[in-house]
């Protein structure tokens, strides 16, 4: 949003039981607004959800020009809207048992093999069995604390049905050596994928990315207020309806290889957000994406180290099954 303002002012949280809250957030209309019901525009703006909007409205948290106003309110070119966000305490995390498929380990960091439906670290309605909850049994308190309590160690992840290797920071010094790494781009990443429809020859897709205009949940090609994403694809085979792909990042937005591939019209098979409705292998859970190669130079010894995650069980089966169609 090149013409809107947002001004974002950081208070102190308040421990108390009253309506104290810890976030004031404010925006200016634009301009050339088109006048639509404020939790429309709230939705596209903030983060949280669509609930969470309605409950500020109805506690009255929600102003436009210093007076209250509902869900029903319709914005104006030029309203001053200022919402406060109240304090929210952050649950206790557990350390839990969960097997981990370690990749590689040492004193700085180590790789693990994601697998399919577990969340990377803490959230709204996931707060046990995920990745941080197992890592904390794993590493005890030799886990990075930049991030916060909820994702300790965790310097970039892959979605809840992406498979793969993913990097841990056991300390501050090596989670601040891979962030800046992440930021120049310089860590390789290699992903396999299976899309719908035949690509007859490898290429680059080179757009933006950014929240999707009118979804809040989903990320789209975004012209206007994305940021560069860059996905270079290779194609490994081609089946009938589907082709097994390679794709390498050189930026990493989120669902950045999902969105890219849906916007060419070859989305990943089994995506249930930017794929079609009816996936065409029942039972299959979520999107064809693994995360096979992860390559970075480790910030205590200074080398290249790369490693690679074999193939899932299900993915092996997929292809074997595409073959014989």
């Amino acid at each position: 949003m090149d013409e809107q303002k947002i001004l974002t002012e950081q208070l102190h949280a308040q421990k108390t039981s009253d309506a104290e809250f810890s976030t004031q957030k404010i925006l200016i209309v634009e301009p050339d607004a088109v006048p639509e019901r404020i939790d429309k525009y709230l939705s596209e703006r903030l983060s949280g959800s669509r609930s969470f909007l309605q409950k500020l409205l109805k506690e009255n948290r929600v102003s436009a020009g210093g007076v209250p106003v509902k869900a029903s309110y319709r914005i104006c070119a030029g309203d001053v809207i200022r919402v406060d966000i109240p304090a929210q305490s952050e649950p206790d995390i557990l350390a839990e048992d969960i097997p981990l498929d370690i990749l590689y380990e040492d004193d700085d960091l180590l790789v693990v093999n994601k697998p399919k439906g577990m969340v990377v670290h803490p959230g709204a309605g996931h707060y046990s069995h995920t990745l941080v909850n197992a890592l904390m049994y794993h590493c005890r308190d030799n886990l990075s604390g930049i991030n916060g309590v909820l994702r300790p160690g965790i310097v970039h992840r892959i979605d809840q049905n992406t498979t793969g290797s993913l990097l841990v920071c056991k300390n501050d010094f090596s989670h601040n050596f891979i962030a800046g790494q992440l930021k120049e781009h310089s860590i390789t990443r290699r992903y396999r994928a299976i899309v719908h429809g035949k690509i007859s020859s490898d290429g680059t897709v080179n757009a933006p990315i950014g929240r999707h205009p009118v979804e809040r949940k989903k990320m789209a090609v975004n012209e206007k207020n994305g940021k560069p994403a860059v996905t270079h694809y290779r194609v490994l085979e081609q089946f009938e309806k589907f082709t097994y792909i390679e794709c390498v990042l050189e930026t990493g937005r989120t669902h950045q290889i999902r969105v890219h591939m849906s916007s060419i019209h070859h989305p990943i098979l089994g995506d249930d957000v930017y794929g079609p409705a009816r996936c065409p292998f029942p039972g299959l859970q979520g999107q064809t994406l693994h995360a096979q190669v992860l390559g970075f130079i480790h910030p205590r010894t200074g080398e290249y180290m790369e490693f690679s995650a074999p193939l899932p069980q299900y993915f092996e089966e997929l292809l074997e099954k595409l073959r014989q169609m």
